[in-house]
């Protein structure tokens, strides 16, 4: 085993800093220093970086959370996003029926500390139909007491929980309630009004789901939830595949918002990412098109891309500098969920640890590099 790694550029969760060794204690990493005081230290090209953290993934390696909601379905998709550099995961269960959402939080529940897992995402059922997507029509209800029970019952259990709702499928209180659990309570799959964002807002919601995809459009005379949202001083996720947002739409969301670091990177991925290339929702057929995820009606069902893709994205595509690509994938999420340990470098697991070339792209995890390295 090498002693340590002196990148080009590391990144401790803040900035990336030229100029620093990481060393390696065993299966973890230690706290870097100046590459000066590690002679011995092995130079390596690129960027170190602590994995990424992804707040969507609905599925991976063949898994989709709302077919297999359980603590192995969890285990098995944090393990398939871990092998492409996403170090923790939400599980995300979309819109279903009452009974997979109690089997969801049980599993949440058992699978509180396990490698990858940093809580539950729950998206829907409580959304618009007009914005529903893909998410079964079926399903869709308004907030009601046993959703709210569930998400107390995760909170006690000290589970982070991402619920993603629309507001007018709230009552007036609703969402004070959720936020006052200590859920994150993020607007999507909202037909509202920017007022009624706003209002939900002053409640305690804090948080938007997957900008600009599924929600009421920014037009000059009704500025909608994406309006409200760029508005805000309120983080928002968005997808980066080049497909359910535009590249140009991504830099100008991100220049539009009125400070820094309230945009960071989803993957929305599905089972197809480490998976095959289809896989059933709702007892319908979902496949990768030319990139594309599609179900039978044609519409969008979710992404198949990577945290790493998005990334490499965001530099080549929409021209940002890496360090404010990386803040998005791995600050702005862990402070969103508040876990700041996640963005930190030092005592991490090398499997947690990736290395992107000097263009943001992923190459591996410390891990590899550091199995296959000579002393």
């Amino acid at each position: 085993m090498i002693p340590a790694l002196a990148p080009d550029l590391l990144f401790d969760g803040e900035r990336l800093r030229p100029g620093l060794a990481l060393p390696l204690q065993g299966d973890r990493t230690g706290t870097p220093v100046p590459r000066a005081s590690l002679p011995a230290a092995r130079p390596i090209a690129g960027i170190l970086a602590p994995g990424f953290v992804d707040l969507q993934v609905n599925g991976g390696g063949g898994v989709l959370l709302n077919q297999t909601p359980t603590p192995d379905g969890m285990a098995a998709i944090a393990a398939a996003h871990r092998r492409l550099g996403t170090a923790a995961i939400l599980p995300t269960l979309i819109t279903d029926a009452p009974d997979v959402l109690d089997r969801a939080t049980d599993a949440a529940i058992a699978a509180r500390g396990q490698k990858g897992i940093a809580g539950l995402h729950l998206e829907g059922p409580h959304i618009a139909l007009a914005r529903r997507g893909t998410h079964a029509a079926a399903h869709v209800r308004p907030l009601d007491d046993h959703t709210i029970a569930l998400v107390r019952r995760l909170r006690a259990a000290g589970v982070r929980v991402l619920v993603t709702l629309a507001p007018e499928a709230c009552a007036p209180g609703q969402i004070a309630t959720l936020a006052a659990t200590g859920a994150i309570v993020s607007i999507g799959h909202s037909d509202a009004t920017a007022a009624e964002v706003r209002a939900a807002l002053a409640e305690g919601a804090s948080c938007f789901t997957h900008l600009f995809n599924a929600m009421s459009p920014l037009l000059h005379r009704a500025p909608g939830v994406v309006g409200a949202a760029l508005n805000s001083h309120v983080p928002a996720g968005i997808i980066c595949d080049g497909i359910h947002v535009e590249d140009d739409l991504v830099g100008l969301a991100i220049r539009a918002r009125p400070a820094p670091d309230l945009m960071f990177l989803v993957s929305d991925a599905m089972p197809t990412v480490g998976g095959p290339d289809r896989f059933r929702l709702y007892d319908m057929e979902i496949r990768v098109d030319h990139g594309r995820l599609v179900n039978t009606e044609g519409s969008l069902a979710g992404a198949h891309t990577t945290m790493a893709e998005s990334v490499a994205r965001l530099v080549a595509a929409v021209g940002l500098p890496a360090e404010t690509a990386l803040r998005m994938a791995i600050t702005i999420p862990a402070r969103v969920i508040g876990a700041p340990e996640l963005a930190q470098i030092a005592g991490r697991p090398l499997d947690e640890i990736v290395l992107l070339d000097p263009e943001a792209r992923f190459t591996g995890l410390l891990s590899d590099i550091a199995a296959t390295t000579a002393p």
